[in-house]
């Protein structure tokens, strides 16, 4: 009970301000229809449900099992096999990744089809499970992330000299909506889980993170890639 009250304070405090700042423009500024309005408070209502829902479910189910898959991975003492189950989790999870189907979609939209939506999405899974494969490799041979941070985004900068200009916009965008809601939670509790066996915690608790801001480098490569091939 007491995780319902605290995910539902969650809520609040993440819808209110800006419904709040909304209906202050309304009634200052923009004088919107009072059918829009109507329309956004309903909307409103809807997120607020669907949020609540989807944090019970995040704390519920993709938590304990993305850190148990990452707790039961090391005990098969298969390098290969945990750096794959990292890549496929990756894959999936951002396929799923609503934030990622919305930018797809707008994509296609204001490209007029010629960037289509499911290209784009394969596109940023692809180069996000590289690097959660990547990231794992990272827990496993405990190798100092701004190496990776560094070597990542060195091969961003070079690449944006033979990336076409709207790529380059679009590629920093995919790298953002990356750290959505479903791939956030259970990615970062998958490098958490397998971190804490192999007891990197008691070195240094910092090495179970990072995970998600190498994971972001990804996708970020893999449009200016899928630009370079629409030059």
């Amino acid at each position: 009970m007491e995780n319902v009250r605290d995910t539902f304070k969650e809520v609040a405090a993440a819808i209110l301000p800006v419904t709040t700042v909304v209906i202050l423009l309304q009634l200052i500024f923009i004088r919107i229809p009072f059918e829009a309005l109507i329309q956004f408070l309903i909307g409103v209502a809807f997120v607020s449900v669907g949020f609540f829902l989807f944090l019970i479910g995040v704390n519920a189910g993709l938590l304990p099992i993305g850190e148990m898959i990452g707790r039961k991975l090391p005990s098969t003492k298969k390098v290969g096999f945990i750096i794959a189950t990292g890549f496929l989790l990756g894959l999936v999870v951002t396929i799923a990744e609503p934030d990622v189907r919305i930018l797809a979609k707008q994509i296609e939209e204001t490209s007029e089809g010629t960037v289509s939506a499911p290209i784009l999405i394969w596109s940023v899974s692809l180069g996000l499970a590289i690097f959660v494969a990547l990231a794992m490799v990272r827990t496993i041979f405990r190798i100092p992330l701004h190496y990776l941070l560094f070597g990542g985004y060195t091969l961003v900068f070079l690449l944006s000299f033979f990336v076409p200009k709207d790529f380059i916009a679009i590629s920093f965008d995919a790298g953002g909506v990356t750290t959505g809601p479903m791939a956030v939670p259970f990615i970062l509790a998958l490098g958490i889980g397998v971190a804490s066996v192999l007891r990197l915690e008691t070195e240094n608790s910092g090495e179970k993170f990072g995970l998600i801001g190498l994971a972001s480098i990804g996708p970020i490569l893999a449009v200016m890639l899928l630009g370079v091939l629409f030059r």
